[in-house]
């Protein structure tokens, strides 16, 4: 059975958001002008196990956990769903945008971190700087994710991104939270 999670307090918790632009066929946060959002340190990290994690994104019930992995080292990104990746183990450097975009974000996540990352947002594993690096991929309730490469045929599926809800409740924090100021 997991432990029980409480996360980073509220006035506590450090956020930073980042607009990314679009890249070639990458959209990136131009659709929805919702930022990646980065809750650092969102768990403490000491006694955090994957476990634990599901157990309470599924006990905030915003999101459902789908799969524990590290990231593909490929640039993709979801047209169907927004997408929260928590780090259940490890660290590693993440590519945020498309490695040639000059608006690219480069991030080291940890242990702890939690990501937002609106539909179209593209992203990819760059380095793993600590062996083991696992994170909790999570959807919205109902939501099926698909995997888009930014490619020549995928431009419907670029323009269905508007259609996407945005979240009701923060999937952390539930009835407040980052993911509601934006």
């Amino acid at each position: 059975m997991a432990s029980k999670l409480t996360p980073t307090p509220l006035t506590s918790l450090r956020v930073s958001r980042h607009p990314i632009p679009a890249h070639n066929l990458i959209p990136n946060t131009s659709i929805q002008n919702k930022p990646l959002l980065h809750y650092h340190e969102a768990f403490p990290p000491a006694t955090l196990t994957a476990s634990a994690i599901e157990s309470h994104l599924t006990k905030v019930g915003v999101v459902e956990p789908q799969w524990r992995f590290t990231m593909y080292s490929t640039t993709h990104y979801h047209s169907t769903t927004h997408e929260v990746l928590c780090i259940s183990r490890g660290k590693a450097k993440l590519c945020f945008g498309g490695e040639d975009n000059p608006g690219k974000v480069e991030k080291d996540v940890e242990q702890g971190d939690v990501l937002i990352l609106p539909a179209g947002v593209g992203h990819r594993l760059l380095e793993v700087l600590t062996g083991g690096f696992e994170m909790v991929g999570s959807y919205p309730k109902g939501c099926n994710w698909d995997m888009c490469y930014g490619k020549k045929g995928e431009e419907a599926k670029v323009r269905s991104i508007a259609k996407v809800p945005w979240f009701e409740k923060d999937p952390i924090y539930g009835d407040k939270g980052p993911a509601l100021e934006n």
